[in-house]
């Protein structure tokens, strides 16, 4: 018995129909065996208690109000994320001021830093090493979007500025007065960005009602003010903002009672100074 196939029986021979289009010569399994979540990790590590104080901020009080911290604004970022991917207009403008005042701040702190290692440089015959901790501390990050690593970036450069800066001031380069005043230019830039945040609002808009100027366009308005037309269109948006979701997917979304939730450090008392 001839085993081999003739060509007239490989034209009968009917192509699998595999998942996802795959070609017919795959096997099933490797096609159905999909890939697990991708997980990763990250961490910031702190060397001074000024950065440290940036993470963590702090609470309203009857003789002070609160300051949001890292780990608060991630919080506060991924209610606004989550509005911006469900085509509130508002929430997109928000990102994108976030994006000015954080790449502000970075600028601000980054060139604070080049002065500073240039005079640590400038002595002559005598070396100075930047100081640092000998036990950091070591923050792990998860947030949801790419906003809360760009503040935990910043506080990481703010890090850096303040063991320069220190430095200086140890070895007679700079007085307390000027050290302190750097390390409070720096750190005001970090608390202005991440108070942004709390000025959104949770409306439950998308592009659409504020098109037509319905009830809840105009409460957003009221709260959040004229809305620039590139916004919008759609034509102006930050760099690292989410794609929008198509509207029979937004719904299921919007539900989430994290949207609508107050967080305790949006209704308190803020500052940024």
């Amino acid at each position: 018995m001839n085993s081999s196939m003739t060509r007239q029986d490989t034209d009968t021979i009917t192509p699998r129909d595999l998942p996802d289009n795959a070609d017919p010569a795959v096997d099933y399994k490797t096609v159905t065996d999909t890939p697990g979540t991708l997980r990763g990790s990250a961490s910031l590590i702190v060397q001074t208690r000024q950065a440290q104080r940036l993470v963590y901020g702090r609470k309203q009080s009857p003789d002070q109000p609160g300051i949001i911290g890292l780990v608060r604004f991630g919080m506060l970022m991924k209610r606004v994320w989550v509005a911006a991917m469900l085509d509130d207009p508002y929430a997109d403008w928000f990102l994108l001021q976030l994006h000015d005042a954080l790449e502000a701040a970075r600028h601000e702190i980054r060139r604070m830093q080049l002065e500073t290692d240039t005079l640590l440089q400038s002595t002559r015959g005598v070396e100075i090493a930047v100081a640092h901790s000998l036990k950091p501390v070591r923050v792990p990050l998860q947030f949801a979007n790419p906003y809360g690593y760009m503040g935990a970036y910043l506080v990481g450069d703010f890090d850096e500025l303040v063991c320069a800066v220190l430095t200086a001031r140890h070895v007679g380069l700079l007085t307390r007065d000027t050290a302190e005043q750097l390390l409070n230019r720096g750190g005001r830039g970090i608390r202005r960005a991440f108070l942004l945040p709390t000025l959104w609002k949770y409306i439950g808009i998308d592009r659409n009602d504020v098109r037509q100027d319905n009830p809840r366009a105009q409460a957003a308005a009221a709260a959040m003010g004229a809305l620039p037309q590139a916004i919008l269109d759609g034509t102006q948006r930050a760099r690292h903002a989410p794609d929008i979701r198509r509207p029979e997917t937004r719904e299921t979304t919007r539900s989430h009672s994290f949207l609508s939730a107050r967080p305790a450090a949006d209704a308190a008392a803020v500052q940024s100074e």
